[in-house]
């Protein structure tokens, strides 16, 4: 079969991938990776089997991800999601920035593109690729099972991830924040201020970010022998829903003190206390997550998770130098913590 072997999805057809080579060897992607640049770092017999599934695949690297790690441009590429409405979260925006300082502090330079059509993992990826246009990228879309950073991986192309894979498979590098960490810093203030009955409002069961932030108020809440049954609710991203689960709380659980999994709902939450006459801090106290911009700004300011975007930049571009000169053969993370900025959305 060799070089005529190939896959059928949806009526079309592809050669083999990175990904296919390891599924029949029985090994993982990076250990496929080793096996075609660093073939010293494994065992004879494992070398031996990855090279048979290759011979029988047929699969040849691909040329342009290989040229990606030979021939340097001194650029890194990054593609830009669109905004999304009706939310007040600036993390992207901070950290383009700080990713630009910290390249240029490099000797490297960030290109920004989009892509075309967000539903195609590879739209906008793939031009750069095939032209080496750039050395590598980063990836901040890492929802779990992100097509983008499977894209990427399964094209041998380098990359590195402001962002948690969410999944044991993948095996990029990546930088992420404690989320966990920060919910838990702000509900330990609110319990200080004296609050037993703190509620949260946060995503749907399905973000994964999402659920790593409830699990900080919920551990520390747990932790003090505080119940968190009917104290919860799941929305959607967007003020409007911070509003409705506000008030719905509000009516039937009574807490003096909301832990939001965003600024965004956070802000919901004010607009529900300014329609009832509540003031934030001193009768109903409110923390955000993020700290974007207009925290601060807010009569009183709102009390928010900041997270290290600076460092987070500094560690990406750490990361990139490493697997560009391939000094970091094998995928790992950093967890950073973040910080809380009390302000008097939190205090009485």
């Amino acid at each position: 079969m060799g070089r005529e072997l190939h896959r059928v999805q949806d009526g079309a057809t592809s050669l083999p991938t990175l990904a296919d080579v390891a599924a029949m060897a029985g090994v993982s992607r990076q250990t496929v990776s080793n096996a075609l640049n660093n073939p010293s770092l494994l065992r004879a017999d494992t070398l031996e089997r990855v090279r048979a599934a290759i011979a029988h695949l047929g699969y040849t690297p691909n040329r342009a991800a290989r040229n990606l790690r030979t021939k340097s441009s001194r650029l890194i590429g990054l593609r830009l999601t669109p905004f999304a409405e009706d939310t007040a979260n600036a993390t992207i925006d901070r950290f383009v920035h700080a990713l630009v300082q910290a390249t240029r502090a490099a000797d490297y330079h960030v290109l920004l593109f989009d892509g075309n059509d967000p539903a195609d993992p590879s739209s906008g990826y793939d031009d750069l690729v095939r032209s080496t246009a750039v050395d590598a990228f980063v990836v901040t879309d890492t929802f779990k099972g992100s097509p983008q950073a499977a894209y990427l991986e399964d094209g041998g192309v380098p990359f590195v991830a402001f962002g948690r894979p969410w999944t044991p498979a993948a095996l990029h590098p990546w930088v992420d924040v404690d989320g966990a960490a920060g919910t838990s810093a702000a509900t330990a203030h609110l319990l200080a201020q004296g609050h037993t009955r703190i509620a949260w409002i946060g995503w749907r069961k399905d973000s994964p970010i999402g659920e790593d932030r409830r699990a900080g108020w919920s551990r520390t809440m747990h932790g003090h022998g505080l119940p968190t049954t009917g104290l919860a609710s799941r929305v959607e991203d967007c003020v409007a829903s911070g509003v409705e689960a506000a008030g719905v709380l509000l009516d039937e659980a009574r807490p003096t003190a909301f832990v939001c999994a965003s600024d965004t709902l956070a802000t919901g939450v004010l607009h529900q206390l300014h329609a009832r006459g509540l003031r934030p801090g001193r009768d109903v106290a409110v923390t955000g997550f993020d700290d974007a911009p207009f925290a601060q700004l807010l009569p009183g300011g709102l009390t928010s998770v900041r997270q290290p975007v600076e460092e987070v930049a500094v560690q990406v571009v750490d990361r990139l130098g490493k697997l560009l000169t391939h000094r970091e053969v094998f995928a790992s993370g950093t967890l950073l913590e973040p910080t809380l900025v009390v302000r008097g959305s939190s205090e009485r």
